[in-house]
């Protein structure tokens, strides 16, 4: 039997929207949605198997009940920007999928499903219907099931004739009547005052229909209900009407047009990938990158490798599998230059004293894929590369940071320069990874090579037409011969310390087990959600919040919510916070940390994010949670790898408001970083429109958030949600906030006409962020994009502040022929380490090379402290 899956696309998306954490990727994309509503897709087509499939979306506000009643939908709260920026992608990911989809000017998505309902029925097909909204119950047949959203995203109720009958006592059709009679507030659906869904249940089974019970009304017992009933005979006639869904929509697709079947795997997970939904692409077993026919090509395989094969320019492949370089195999190295194209085995390679000779020779001008991943390769083997002057990975990043990939592979397709298969073509990938034989690698390698040769003049030159050409070759490649050598030092753990810390948050978490169990009256497994959430909402009562497929929902935002009402839930949130703690950071650090060195080798990614922010992998040094005291003292671990030295610490004081300050050049922001005055303060003094004394600690919280989250774009909804206000105070806050400072807004709105007219965004230092959606017609995206535009030339110029202090201070502790040593880079923060009769001149000295980097109209401030370990040193 043919069976049509019909999804109420609007309802299902709020849905996801209100039951996940705002989440968003990497480039600042929120993507909560589109998680609950892929997850609920996935579900779908697992259990169902339709053969035919739609999702319908409303198509706009005004449909043709408004011409009934104007109130209808009247009391909605407007859609946050956040769920509204996520339909596009919504959309996307259903055209991925090959799923039909469409909305109707003038009517409502369930309009579409009734008509589409009716239409399949009758044509013998088995029609299911998912929404979270209880109208489309009006619609349930012997051939028709409505399957209702509960709490949460995947957990469910299918509704049949029979569970509405034993649910409402009533039939389908009867809903329509339930809704006449009672009203919907959620629609502005007015029904008869008075009338709840008892009453209106108990008067349908009496009378069978509001036409029926209003013919009726001399029989309904009770004055009052006479009375209301007598009252509001029209506005419960219109209420029907206005409820029953309409099912002669007008348009000409069939049944047939919605058949569903295949789809490009390939081209959902490059979705997923992009949105960073990293458990939702593992369920798929997509099939490897395809080979192509690529043109024959001429190469040498090389057994020595002399002066005569070598040039003072290059292009240098150095190949390395492993996604950790450190210390990993270099599987072959291939040389394309003037002379021509060249394979070179590994152990052949580095035995030559000749290349290894040119490799040191800072004269050379060697073009590299990843500078730093071949610094850091051939550096633990011994061996120096200092003729690194091109990076193609990082030229192209820089060129358009929006791409998901930098690969030579499709770098080469992109420009039209040499052929180069994909690496998972030729290796495989994931646990199937393995080396082919060598003249498979050797080809692969010299195509590498060839296209690099090829590349590099294409985007030098596209730098220079950018003006990019300085932030490449003074910021961002000597930056990565930095991150290299950062890496490679290291930084060293007191492994001692850490496993005591384990030893001690172990200890607690027995404690607050035992506290719990007490406040429960018995014991339990904490960490068992099905047994968390019988204790918390079936023993102790209390009022559960959202269920799941398996029981009741016990998720942070749940707990927190809970707090108030029983004193058990923080000791579980707390138990919770240590217990992660504990696994990710005590754990996950000693089993990173190198047995011989007791040493900690972080990879830092230099071409990831769209804004040039750095962030790091192996450990992910950024994300250690320092708003927990517990959190902070894991840096105590972090310890000087000589003994006698000290740890140094260097932050940046509010980089992000002082750029916002330069950029827009409003008097007022500026006037107080000048004066070194507290810029929370200032900001609640001027939007509360008090005196210094009279700034509260809750005021000081509030513009604390309005300052911060202007930087990222904030809405009323983000700042409603961080400062626990409505939405009308947040919009109100913002408003004050942007009168108080109207340079800020003037920067804002000529931020976005720039970029409208030039297709991008830059930072001082010329780093861009194309924004192509900017002149979109679609509102969502135009408004992310609009966000986008203000807050990434202040963050982007952030990034490029720490990342010249550190090229600076590196220059600096060459010069003058220092031993200390910069260990790490986290956001706004700088860490050495320092030998004892170097600590004056690098107290002196790591201040005045960051507050120097870069010149603005305020000054940049950067609070600098030393301690026995990085915690110390705070």
């Amino acid at each position: 039997m043919k069976k049509l899956v019909l999804i109420d696309g609007n309802s299902i998306a709020y849905r996801a929207f209100f039951a996940l954490p705002l989440l968003n990727n990497d480039k600042g994309v929120y993507t909560n949605a589109v998680y609950g509503f892929t997850t609920m897709l996935l579900k779908i087509i697992e259990e169902e198997k339709p053969t035919h499939m739609l999702v319908a979306f409303d198509a706009g506000k005004t449909t043709f009940r408004h011409k009934t009643f104007d109130e209808y939908k009247g009391g909605r709260q407007k859609t946050p920007p956040e769920l509204s920026e996520q339909f596009p992608l919504v959309r996307e990911m259903l055209d991925a999928f090959n799923i039909s989809r469409f909305e109707v000017e003038n009517y409502e998505a369930d309009d579409i499903i009734g008509t589409l309902a009716k239409d399949a029925s009758e044509k013998e097909y088995e029609v299911k219907v998912y929404s979270g909204d209880k109208d489309l119950l009006q619609l349930v047949s012997d051939k028709v099931t409505v399957i209702l959203t509960k709490k949460g995203i995947t957990n469910v109720e299918a509704y049949d004739e029979a569970l509405i009958s034993e649910k409402y006592g009533i039939t389908p059709k009867q809903i329509i009547d339930m809704k006449g009679l009672m009203g919907d507030s959620s629609d502005n659906i007015p029904g008869v005052p008075g009338v709840g869904e008892k009453t209106a249940l108990k008067l349908l089974k009496e009378f069978g229909s509001v036409e029926h019970v209003l013919d009726s009304i001399d029989q309904v017992s009770g004055k009052k209900m006479k009375e209301k009933l007598e009252q509001n005979r029209e506005q419960a006639i219109m209420s029907k009407e206005l409820a029953t869904i309409y099912l002669e929509v007008p348009f000409e697709t069939e049944l047939d047009d919605l058949s569903f079947g295949d789809y490009d795997k390939q081209k959902v997970v490059a979705i997923m990938k992009e949105l960073e939904f990293t458990s939702l692409v593992t369920k798929f077993d997509t099939e490897g990158a395809k080979a192509q026919e690529l043109d024959e090509i001429t190469y040498e395989v090389l057994e020595t490798i002399e002066k005569r094969h070598l040039s003072d320019e290059a292009a240098l492949i150095v190949e390395v599998l492993s996604e950790n370089y450190h210390q990993a195999n270099i599987e072959g190295f291939a040389i394309v230059n003037e002379k021509g194209r060249f394979f070179i085995q590994t152990d052949h390679a580095l035995n030559s004293k000749d290349f290894v000779d040119w490799l040191k020779d800072e004269s050379t001008k060697i073009a590299v894929f990843d500078a730093k991943r071949a610094v850091v390769a051939l550096g633990w083997k011994g061996i120096l590369l200092n003729g690194v002057t091109f990076d193609l990975q990082m030229a192209s990043y820089l060129l358009d940071p929006s791409l998901s990939s930098h690969e030579i592979s499709d770098v080469a397709k992109r420009k039209d320069k040499g052929q180069v298969q994909e690496d998972e073509v030729i290796y495989g990938k994931g646990a199937k990874q393995k080396v082919p034989e060598q003249e498979k690698v050797a080809e692969h390698l010299v195509r590498k090579a060839d296209a690099l040769y090829q590349l590099k003049p294409v985007l030098e030159k596209e730098l220079k037409d950018n003006s990019q050409e300085e932030l490449f070759r003074e910021l961002e490649m000597p930056l990565s011969i930095i991150l290299g050598r950062m890496e490679t030092t290291g930084v060293k753990v007191d492994k001692e310390q850490l496993e005591n810390m384990g030893t001690d948050l172990e200890g607690r978490l027995r404690d607050l087990e035992q506290k719990i169990h007490e406040l429960a009256g018995g014991t339990f497994n904490i960490n068992s959600p099905k047994q968390l959430g019988e204790v918390l909402f079936e023993k102790l009562e209390l009022p559960p919040i959202k269920k799941t497929k398996t029981g009741y929902s016990t998720s942070a935002d749940v707990l927190e919510k809970l707090a108030k009402d029983h004193e058990i839930v923080e000791y579980i949130l707390h138990y919770r916070q240590l217990g992660k703690l504990n696994s990710t950071y005590i754990e996950g650090l000693l089993k990173v940390t190198k047995e011989e060195t007791n040493k900690i080798h972080t990879r830092y990614n230099q071409a990831l994010t769209q804004t040039g922010r750095l962030s790091s992998t192996d450990p992910n040094l950024q994300n250690i949670p320092i708003r927990l005291e517990e959190g902070r003292k894991i840096r105590k671990a972090f310890i000087p790898s000589e003994p006698g030295w000290k740890m140094v610490a260097a932050d940046y004081s509010q980089i992000e408001l002082r750029v916002l300050a330069h950029i827009s050049g409003d008097e007022k922001l500026i006037e107080a970083f000048q004066t070194d005055m507290d810029i929370h303060t200032k900001t609640a003094m001027d939007v509360f429109h008090v005196n210094k004394e009279e700034v509260t600690s809750n005021m000081r919280r509030s513009a604390k958030a309005v300052n911060f989250g202007i930087v990222y774009g904030i809405s009323d909804f983000g700042l409603s949600q961080s400062l626990g206000i409505t939405r009308k105070e947040a919009a109100q806050f913002i408003e004050r906030y942007l009168a108080s400072y109207p340079k800020v807004k003037e920067y804002m709105d000529n931020i976005i006409e720039d970029a409208r007219e030039k297709g991008y965004v830059s930072t001082l230092l010329q780093r861009r962020r194309y924004l192509p959606d900017l002149t979109s017609r679609n509102f969502n995206k135009r408004s992310f994009a609009e966000r986008t535009a203000m807050n990434t030339p202040i963050q982007g110029t952030a990034a490029d502040i720490i990342k010249k202090a550190m090229v600076e201070m590196s220059s600096k502790l060459e010069e003058e022929n220092l031993k200390s040593r910069m260990l790490l880079q986290v956001h706004d923060e700088l860490i050495f380490e320092v030998p004892v009769e170097e600590m004056e001149t690098m107290m002196k000295l790591v201040p005045e090379v960051m507050e120097q980097a870069v010149k603005l109209d305020v000054p940049l401030k950067a609070d600098v402290s030393f301690g026995e370990t990085w915690y110390d040193a705070k």
